[in-house]
C-alpha cells in the first residue's frame, strides 16, 4: 500500500515536470522579432518562455535572455522577410516613390505621415484594401498669415497580379486658403510592374489650376529597387508639356529605413531646352501610423 502511494506520487511529480516543460520549452522554430523598450531589436527563435523571461536563439549573438517587462513588441516574422538569415524591414512608404504614387494601395488601417523639407506635410490612411485617402498642408499661415495650400488625395488601387502588377488612379485636389480662385490639382492614372520592394511605374496625368486644365498630359516614369535590409534606390521622372515649352524633370536618390521610419534623399534636375542646368535637393521623412506594413501578428505589446 505504501508502495502504491509512492508510485502515485512519482507519477504525479513526473506529469507536473513534463507538463511544465511542455509549457515553457519551445519546440517551434518560427522566427520572431523582439523590440525592447530601450529601442533594441533581436531576431531569432524562442527556445524558452517563462512567466517573466524569454530565451531567444539568435544567429549573431547566440542565446540571449530578455525580461518580458522590457519587451515593447514581439512579432512573428514572415519567412519572405528573411533573406539569407537577415531580416529585411518593411518599406514604410511602399505606395509612393519620393512623391509620385504607384499602383499599390495601403491596407485597411495602414497609414503614414510624410514630411518634406519641413513645409510639405501629408497624412494618408487606407480605408479598405482598394481605397485610401490623404490630407496635406503647407502651413505658410505661420508666417504672418500667408496664404496656405491645402489638398486632399483620394486614390483607388486595383491589384491585377498579386505582388506583381497593380493599377492605381486618383486625384490631388487642392486650394490656397487666403487666395481667391486658387484651386489646383491633377487627375492621374498609373500602372506598376513588380513587387512592392522593386518595381517600375508608368503614369499619366492632367493638371489644372484656376479652373483651367493643361492642354497636354504630364507623363511620369518612376522606379524603386531594393538594395538590402534597409535600403532602396529611387528615381522619379516627369515630362511636362505645354504650349510654350516642354520641361523634363529627372531625379535619383534613395530611401533608408531607420527604426521603421523612411528617410528619403535625392536630387531633382529640371531640364529645359536652352536653360541652365541645376539640381534641387530632396529630403523627406515618412513615419508609419496605424497598422505597420507586414507586422500584424503582434503577440506582445
Amino acid at each position: 500500500m505504501q508502495f502504491i502511494k509512492y508510485l502515485v506520487f512519482i507519477i504525479f511529480l513526473f506529469s507536473f515536470i513534463v507538463g511544465n516543460a511542455q509549457k515553457t520549452q519551445k519546440s517551434d522554430t518560427s522566427t520572431f522579432r523582439i523590440t525592447t523598450k530601450d529601442g533594441n531589436e533581436f531576431i531569432g527563435y524562442i527556445i524558452f518562455e517563462g512567466d517573466r523571461q524569454i530565451k531567444l536563439q539568435t544567429s549573431n549573438l547566440g542565446q540571449i535572455t530578455i525580461q518580458k517587462k522590457d519587451i515593447e513588441s514581439l512579432i512573428k516574422v514572415k519567412q519572405s522577410k528573411l533573406v539569407k538569415g537577415v531580416y529585411w524591414f518593411d518599406n514604410p512608404q511602399a505606395t509612393r516613390y519620393f512623391w509620385a504614387p504607384n499602383g499599390y494601395g495601403l491596407h485597411t488601417g495602414e497609414g503614414y505621415y510624410q514630411n518634406v523639407w519641413i513645409f510639405f506635410n501629408q497624412v494618408s490612411i487606407g480605408l479598405n484594401e482598394n481605397f485610401s485617402i490623404g490630407f496635406g498642408m503647407m502651413p505658410l499661415f505661420l508666417f504672418a498669415g500667408s496664404p496656405t495650400p491645402v489638398w486632399i488625395t483620394p486614390k483607388f488601387s486595383i491589384p491585377i497580379s498579386s505582388d506583381n502588377w497593380a493599377l492605381g488612379g486618383g486625384v490631388l485636389a487642392g486650394t490656397v486658403i487666403g487666395a481667391s480662385g486658387a484651386g489646383f490639382g491633377i487627375f492621374y492614372g498609373t500602372t506598376t510592374f513588380g513587387s512592392k520592394d522593386s518595381n517600375v511605374s508608368f503614369g499619366l496625368g492632367y493638371g489644372y489650376a484656376g479652373g483651367n486644365f493643361a492642354s497636354s498630359p504630364t507623363i511620369n516614369i518612376s522606379a524603386m529597387i531594393r538594395t538590402g535590409a534597409r535600403g532602396y534606390i529611387i528615381t522619379e521622372n516627369y515630362y511636362i508639356g505645354s504650349a510654350g515649352e516642354n520641361v523634363l524633370i529627372l531625379s535619383v536618390g534613395g530611401r533608408r529605413i531607420i527604426n521603421r521610419a523612411g528617410l528619403d534623399f535625392g536630387l531633382f534636375t529640371p531640364l529645359e531646352l536652352g536653360g541652365e542646368l541645376f539640381a534641387i535637393p530632396w529630403l523627406g521623412l515618412t513615419i508609419p501610423i496605424g497598422r505597420i506594413p507586414g507586422e500584424y501578428d503582434v503577440l506582445i505589446k
